[in-house]
Parts: C-alpha cells; sequence; structure tokens
C-alpha cells in the first residue's frame, strides 16, 4: 500500500476535482497516477523502439498522403 502527502494545494484542488465530477478524491487520484504511468511507458516504448533501430519515421506529409489527406 502506498500512502502519499500531497501538498495543502494540491489536495484542496484534488477535492475541488472530485466535488465538481461527483466522485471521491481517492478514484481521481488514482486515475491521475495511473494514466501517468502509462504516458511514461508508452514514452519509454517510444524510446526503445527508436534506439533499437528498427522503428519507422515518416514526416507529416508522408503520412498525409498515406491517408489520403492531401490537397
Amino acid at each position: 500500500m502506498l500512502t502519499v502527502s500531497l501538498p495543502v494545494e494540491l489536495e484542496e484542488r484534488l477535492e475541488a476535482v472530485a466535488r465538481k465530477a461527483g466522485r471521491n478524491t481517492h478514484d481521481i487520484a488514482l486515475e491521475a497516477i495511473l494514466e501517468e504511468i502509462q504516458d511514461l511507458e508508452d514514452g519509454f516504448l517510444a524510446l526503445e523502439r527508436m534506439k533499437s533501430g528498427d522503428a519507422e519515421f515518416y514526416t507529416l506529409e508522408e503520412v498525409r498522403e498515406r491517408l489520403g489527406l492531401t490537397n
């Protein structure tokens, strides 16, 4: 189990968001932590792929062409 001490201002913001959302602070904090972890994992995976040399890169123009979005 993890216990986190939040600065007073952040705790107040969390409580305000939870009230507006009609949810409890635990669920809001858990969801925020999960999203941040997923974002970090995605970033690390992208870096690993870039370093491996197996990744393919496309310019914005190439993506537009492949999707048929050119004018």
